[in-house]
């Protein structure tokens, strides 16, 4: 065989070779089972940034609200955005009692910011670990309400992740990451609804650019204390009905209700490393976020957590994408049933009947 046919078979091999390497890494790679992912639109100045949602927990019905704010996201600011349901692992169903399985949470590996309502999960190991490592990473988290308490482990106690997350253990990883954990209800629950009042010495902050009227049915919670790295964007003011005209309850005090934090640390070398943005907001149940402004707010939240607030808008566009969004009560009970992660897809607008 001469030199070229040699050099020849040689570069053919090769080729094969890494061809078989890319299918069998593509024949390895999971298939997204429990999710939905929004490509991004044509507008925003979110492009080139993927935010990942968890949402797990039974009462608030986050997995109405968080595809509702993934596809706003997308169609809207140009993130993309990919949303994490609890799944019935017997016949693929969003079922938010499910506490021990949400698939696909190894695509927070590529994920620049993670969003997560959760709440009395016990994950198993290997999807626990890429919720752990991305805790553990610098990146941006956004917390909603009941995330203060998303870790009970009763199964599997001896788990390696039950010391930093169970939220009976000193308060789990919320008090490191978002500076607080669950101390109770402070408004009465399901009696006593929010109001949300803008922070005055934040009044010119951006990320409360276009936001004004903030109203939810949930309570308010109570905040013992925050880090002095905080800084408290709304507080929230406890009302003495279920309507956003019923008035102040004022034998309460107004509470923290929304805040940022940038966390400080040094790398191997004893160097000053870029601060982790981090949000907490203890409103944020289905039917809240039917308030255009606390929409709005989040969405801001969102661009500061992950360094675009110099793209903040003047008033973000937070109007529903596809269908018009009306959130179910929180309830144990007040789910969906039999729906399925493609059933979140982006539906067009019913047709307007002529008068």
């Amino acid at each position: 065989m001469g030199a070229l046919n040699r050099c020849l078979l040689t570069v053919t091999l090769v080729v094969f070779v890494f061809a078989g390497v890319s299918v069998a890494a593509e024949a390895e790679a999971p298939k997204p089972v429990g999710s939905i992912t929004y490509q991004p639109g044509k507008v925003g100045g979110g492009a080139g940034k993927h935010i990942v949602f968890v949402c797990g927990e039974w009462e608030y019905r986050c997995e109405e609200s968080l595809p509702m704010m993934a596809k706003i996201l997308a169609e809207r600011h140009g993130f993309k955005t990919t949303v994490l349901f609890s799944i019935n692992p017997k016949d693929g169903t969003v079922h938010p009692p499910t506490t021990t399985n949400i698939p696909d949470m190894h695509l927070l590996k590529t994920a620049d910011m993670m969003v997560v309502f959760a709440m009395d999960l016990e994950l198993p190991d290997d999807q626990m670990k890429h919720f752990a490592d991305f805790v553990n990473s610098d990146k941006p988290v956004f917390g909603i309400r009941c995330t203060l308490l998303s870790f009970k482990y009763n199964r599997n106690k001896k788990s390696p992740y039950a010391e930093q997350f169970d939220c009976r253990r000193n308060g789990g990883y919320a008090v490191p990451l978002f500076g607080e954990s669950w101390k109770g209800h402070y408004g009465h629950h399901a009696r006593e609804s929010t109001r949300g009042l803008r922070a005055g010495l934040q009044e010119r902050n951006p990320l409360l650019r276009g936001v004004f009227d903030v109203w939810g049915t949930t309570d308010v919670y109570r905040i013992t204390k925050l880090p002095d790295d905080a800084t408290v964007l709304m507080y929230g003011q406890v009302l003495t009905g279920m309507k956003p005209t019923d008035p102040p309850n004022l034998k309460k005090c107004v509470m923290p209700m929304v805040w940022t934090r940038e966390i400080k640390s040094k790398d191997k070398n004893g160097k000053d490393k870029k601060p982790r943005r981090v949000v907490m907001s203890t409103i944020g149940a289905s039917q809240d976020m039917e308030s255009e402004d606390l929409r709005r707010l989040y969405v801001n939240c969102i661009y500061w957590a992950v360094g675009l607030e110099s793209k903040i808008p003047a008033k973000a566009d937070v109007s529903y994408v596809g269908e018009t969004y009306k959130g179910s009560k929180f309830g144990r009970h007040t789910w969906k049933k039999g729906l399925k992660p493609a059933d979140f897809a982006i539906k067009p607008k019913a047709p307007t009947k002529a008068k």
